[in-house]
């Protein structure tokens, strides 16, 4: 079972549009209460190593030194649920708290859901 934090293996493929494919490093981001339950789909967001300076909020930087082999970037505007059949190896990192609180401070401002 995963855990909210994690980086995992996850098989995207068949890719449609401008979606991810392939099998590729995910971040776990569901809710820990959900990920408990048992639910059937998982929020992920897809790793790319094609890393691009200066993206935020679109993309946030991940070092090597985390955990994952090479430096790469969250694709916060590819945010998903997948079948949880879809994760396929893990866990292979785990997040530090501060990278977690960049993450979900990217998605607020990826979905406008700003604090106020």
């Amino acid at each position: 079972m995963p855990n909210r934090g994690e980086v995992w293996l996850a098989d995207l493929n068949p890719p449609h549009g401008t979606e991810p494919g392939k099998t590729r490093p995910v971040l776990i981001v569901q809710a820990q209460a959900l990920l408990e339950a048992g639910h059937p789909s998982t929020l992920i967001i897809p790793l790319t190593t094609n890393v691009v300076a200066n993206a935020e909020p679109l993309r946030v930087h991940i070092p090597a030194a985390v955990g994952v082999q090479r430096e790469s970037d969250l694709l916060i505007d590819q945010l998903r649920a997948i079948d949880n059949r879809r994760l396929v190896q893990g866990p292979l990192a785990r997040l530090s708290p501060s990278l977690m609180r960049e993450v979900a401070q990217a998605i607020r401002e990826v979905l406008d859901f700003e604090e106020e």
